[in-house]
């Protein structure tokens, strides 16, 4: 109870899922991550629990197993393959470690920028497109780093059109 009590006052969406629908379709929650595979869309960090919300946790394996180093090289050839123009140490860590709980919402500024060329060229937008849409929809809390939540970033691309008109047909709850 104190911990919700705390969650209920000092949390965004009072400690509640804060549902994302759109066209009156629930799509996901912003606060809790979800998989996005096309390489038109921006991909979330890795979930050692496969996005399952009612198994969040994270792998507890150490940085020196070597079942963990092993995932995290896969993960990191495959990222590069997607994003041929990149060179390993160019691949923030965040895109191939899975976070604490397994259902992080959100990326690094970094994950996203290396993201914006595969999700242009998919998209036939450009860059610069991808990364204004990119800019809008950046957090700068006042304590932390800026993160990006990669639901309300892919929904803000599906609802630019080449026309540069946003589709407000979408809501949070």
């Amino acid at each position: 109870m104190v911990l919700w009590g705390i969650a209920a006052i000092a949390t965004p969406n009072h400690g509640e899922v804060a549902v994302v629908k759109k066209n009156g379709v629930t799509v996901g929650a912003a606060n809790i991550g979800q998989k996005f595979t096309s390489k038109a869309y921006f991909w979330s960090r890795p979930s050692a629990v496969g996005y399952d919300s009612s198994k969040s946790g994270g792998s507890n394996k150490g940085p020196s197993n070597e079942a963990y180093l092993k995932e995290v090289s896969a993960r990191t050839d495959q990222f590069l393959k997607d994003h041929p123009y990149l060179t390993r140490n160019e691949v923030p860590s965040d895109m191939v470690t899975a976070s604490g709980s397994g259902l992080d919402p959100d990326i690094s500024v970094e994950g996203a920028n290396v993201q914006v060329k595969r999700v242009a060229m998919a998209r036939g937008l450009s860059e610069a497109t991808i990364r204004s849409i990119l800019n809008d929809n950046t957090e700068r809390p006042i304590i932390g780093r800026p993160i990006v939540n990669v639901l309300n970033l892919n929904i803000a691309i599906d609802n630019y059109s080449k026309n540069g008109k946003k589709d407000s047909n979408t809501e949070m709850k």
